[in-house]
């Protein structure tokens, strides 16, 4: 009989498949940080920074206060602490050195100018004068950004007016044909793979599209705990095509199977067999890009939350804030902050709180009230400053007093 799992026992697939369930560590360690990264399997980076930026935010939500630093040592730092690398993984991601080999083929369709890259590939073969200019600098001058290397005379127009150095960065990064070195503020540095990258990774041998696509679904579905197709293929952002053709090998040969969600109406798959948690004591505020809830019909589905970034809708068009982070509590989304680190100020800002329509008890907003001088303290602000009208702003201040009393 195929299995069939209630909502809740679906929750807590997913919150524990995400890394939650536990107490945050006191002093995470870099051990600690490798773990989660690799149990994700890919971190989403974002540039809006009005708390912070997001990809340090997911292992804050899991892990509790770990230096930024570390994070940064993994991501950009020499080639034997190099633990992670730059690529589209979903969208621009951090992504654990054991998935490059399963990224080669996606590599290989921008070079071909396949999909997604074909106007890229176009500047790549029309601009070749471009291309091999710049990649002749970064090979005698080491890691560069585009700023460096821009002709453009004059200032950059709006976003994504790219200078022609800039094209061609990016087309060889898609490409594989250089690497992010590291970052200089948020500005990607870039270099050739072979000084970036361990010599065994880009060693290793490069597997088929075909097994490529089935090993990017498998660990999409661990990461995940229990999913739709389309949650799976959202993971790393396959086609459809791509990801139902990976499926049904998966399936055949019983590396997922197949199973039922209460209220689901799609068919949802998983992973081996299911240990699923009795109960999931998980307190935590979460990046609007957290693998958790990224993929917005799967968090209707699993949370019944609506979510929508409203960073790019006008002021006074907004439901809920700029920039807002959903809190997880006992295994249920209960809230929604928007929140502001003010450095300048020494504070972190609550510029509005919203609960769900289950509501938060008195419980529920002390857990809120301490993971917000958790994250104030992690980002080396000294205070927490509730600067909501609202009812639930008065009663996240009485919270806040109880817990810096406590």
């Amino acid at each position: 009989m195929p299995l069939s799992l209630s909502l809740a026992q679906a929750r807590r697939l997913a919150l524990s498949a995400q890394g939650f369930g536990k107490a945050p560590d006191s002093e995470p360690t870099r051990a600690s940080l490798r773990r989660t990264l690799e149990r994700l399997g890919v971190v989403q980076i974002d540039s809006v920074n009005a708390l912070v930026r997001s990809h340090y935010l997911p292992l804050f939500s899991r892990l509790g206060d770990y230096p930024q630093a570390a994070l940064d040592q993994l991501a950009w730092g020499t080639r034997r602490q190099r633990r992670l690398f730059e690529y589209w993984g979903h969208e621009a991601s951090l992504l654990p050195l054991a998935l490059y080999p399963l990224m080669r083929w996606r590599m290989a369709h921008a070079l071909e100018g396949r999909g997604i890259y074909r106007q890229l590939a176009t500047f790549g073969r029309e601009r070749r004068d471009v291309i091999d200019r710049v990649l002749a600098a970064v090979r005698e001058r080491g890691a560069l950004g585009a700023g460096s290397l821009s002709t453009r005379e004059g200032p950059a127009g709006p976003w994504w007016d790219w200078s022609e150095e800039k094209h061609a960065l990016e087309w060889l990064f898609a490409a594989g044909e250089v690497s992010v070195a590291g970052r200089r503020g948020f500005e990607r540095l870039y270099d050739l793979p072979e000084r970036v990258l361990p010599v065994e990774i880009l060693q290793q041998s490069v597997p088929g599209e075909t097994e490529a696509h089935q090993g990017l679904m498998l660990h999409a579905a661990q990461a995940l705990g229990v999913a739709t197709e389309q949650d799976l293929r959202d993971y790393f952002r396959l086609s459809p095509q791509q990801s139902k053709a990976a499926l049904a090998e998966l399936l055949a040969d019983g590396r997922l199977q197949a199973c039922s969600v209460q209220g689901w109406k799609s068919t949802a798959y998983l992973a081996g067999t299911p240990r699923i948690p009795r109960r999931i004591a998980a307190s935590a505020l979460l990046s609007p890009f957290d693998s958790l809830i990224w993929e917005r019909s799967r968090t209707e589905r699993l949370f019944d939350f609506r979510y929508r970034l409203e960073i790019y809708t006008p002021a006074h068009k907004r439901v809920y804030g700029y920039y807002v982070l959903p809190f997880l509590y006992q295994e249920r989304i209960a809230a929604r902050l928007d929140l502001r680190a003010e450095r300048a100020q020494g504070r972190l800002t609550v510029h509005a709180v919203h609960e769900e329509a289950t509501g938060l008890d008195e419980e529920g907003y002390q857990a809120l009230a301490t993971n917000l001088w958790r994250l104030a303290g992690w980002l080396g602000l000294q205070r927490v400053q509730p600067d909501c009208p609202r009812a639930e702003g008065g009663r996240l201040r009485q919270a806040l007093l109880s817990a810096a009393l406590a």
